[in-house]
C-alpha cells in the first residue's frame, strides 16, 4: 500500500559493533550486502518472498553513518518517487538524495520534512512481466 511506512535504516559508526550490538540485544539477523555497503536486518519472519510474514512487522537495512543520513530513518512506500520528491518540495520539505536505483529490486530516494527529519522513499520495481510502479511490503528480505 502506498504511503506505508515498509522499512528502516539503521546508520553506523562500526558496522561490525552495531551488528553485533542488535543481535545481542534483539535476535535480529543481520546479513552483509557487500556489492551495496549494506546490510539487511531482519527483525521478523518472512514468507518465500522475503515479505514479512508478522502483520504489521518491517525489516531494515544498517548502513555506514555519513553526509546528513546520521539518524535513524524510516522509509515510506511510493507508487513514484520523482513525483512523491514534486509533492514533498510544493510543501516544504527538500530532497536530499535523489532516486537511486537499487539493483534490481527498485529505487530509493531520500528526503528533508518540515522539521528536518530525514525519511525514506522506496519505490518497487516491477515485476517480470507488470507494468512499472508495482508497490510491495518490504524492501528486500
Amino acid at each position: 500500500m502506498a504511503g506505508g511506512v515498509i522499512h528502516f535504516e539503521i546508520p553506523a559508526e562500526d558496522e561490525g559493533r552495531a551488528r553485533e550490538f542488535y543481535t545481542s540485544a534483539f535476535g535480529w539477523e543481520v546479513g552483509a550486502v557487500p556489492e551495496m555497503s549494506y546490510a539487511m536486518i531482519k527483525t521478523t519472519p518472512t514468507d518465500a518472498t522475503g515479505v514479512p510474514s508478522v502483520p504489521g512487522s518491517i525489516n531494515g537495512g544498517m548502513f555506514r553513518r555519513e553526509g546528513e543520513l546520521t539518524s535513524p530513518i524510516v522509509t515510506v512506500d511510493v507508487d513514484d518517487i520523482d513525483a512523491a520528491l514534486a509533492k514533498i518540495n510544493s510543501v516544504g520539505g527538500s530532497t536530499v538524495l535523489p532516486r537511486e536505483q537499487v539493483g534490481t529490486m527498485g529505487w530509493a530516494a531520500y528526503f528533508k520534512d518540515t522539521e528536518g527529519n530525514i525519511v525514506g522513499l522506496w519505490q518497487n520495481a516491477a515485476p517480470a512481466g507488470a507494468g512499472s510502479g508495482a508497490a510491495g511490503n518490504d524492501i528486500g528480505a
